[in-house]
């Protein structure tokens, strides 16, 4: 895999990703109550593809790194590892949550009635996309592999993921903001995270043909 090829994979991964997080987050806030198993299993599914393309994102964000700047492979292995691992978790998570669903013979809301999801979409996923955003934010300003402003917001993003780790002692209302499986700590923080990667995907496939320039690394303090 050369560095313009690992560019454009990361972005249209990115991309592909965030669209679908668009996509999906909206869904939660169709009905007030229970929503319909077709509702519940659609934005699932939209949510599984966005996280299939997470997983693409992160393994050529590492091998970008590689080409660029070796020695900062270490930090790009921070974050693949951290990204796959929040991955893993919220699969785990929609499965729980289908699987319930489709037992149920009545709808059910998914998000109050699967007690054993809400630390996973909350304050677990919040702390490992805080540790996978600090490793992204360190990389990009290392290695200026993608615009600065890519690395200065991941810092800023992994600083509001890490404010809502302690959210499960805050109990288990959806309709608050800052709740273990409240708006704040899952709807809100998966969109913020949509729009980020959005951008950085448009970045790195547009960077994509001035590698040279885009791959040039500061030297080492």
């Amino acid at each position: 895999m050369n560095e313009a090829f690992a560019r454009r994979l990361a972005g249209t991964a990115g991309i592909a990703c965030a669209a679908a997080l668009i996509v999906e987050v909206p869904l939660y806030f169709v009905y007030s109550g229970p929503p319909p198993d077709s509702n519940v299993l659609a934005r699932l599914l939209i949510g599984i593809i966005a996280l299939a393309f997470l997983v693409v994102f992160v393994t050529a964000f590492r091998e970008l790194v590689k080409r660029v700047s070796p020695a900062y492979e270490w930090a790009a292995s921070i974050a693949f590892a951290t990204g796959l691992v929040h991955a893993t978790v919220t699969l785990v998570s929609s499965g729980l949550e289908a699987g319930a669903v489709i037992a149920a013979d009545h709808p059910i809301d998914p998000t109050v009635t699967v007690s054993g999801t809400y630390v996973l979409y909350g304050s677990i996923s919040r702390l490992l996309l805080a540790f996978f955003l600090t490793a992204v934010g360190y990389t990009v300003g290392r290695t200026n592999l993608l615009p600065r402003w890519t690395g200065r917001s991941s810092y800023v993003l992994a600083g509001i993921n890490l404010a809502f780790v302690p959210s499960l002692f805050f109990g288990n209302t959806p309709a608050h903001f800052y709740a273990a499986n409240g708006w704040g700590t899952t709807a809100l923080m998966g969109a913020i995270l949509s729009y980020w990667l959005l951008a950085v995907g448009i970045s790195a496939w547009r960077s994509a043909g001035r590698p040279a320039l885009a791959g040039a690394a500061p030297s080492p303090k």
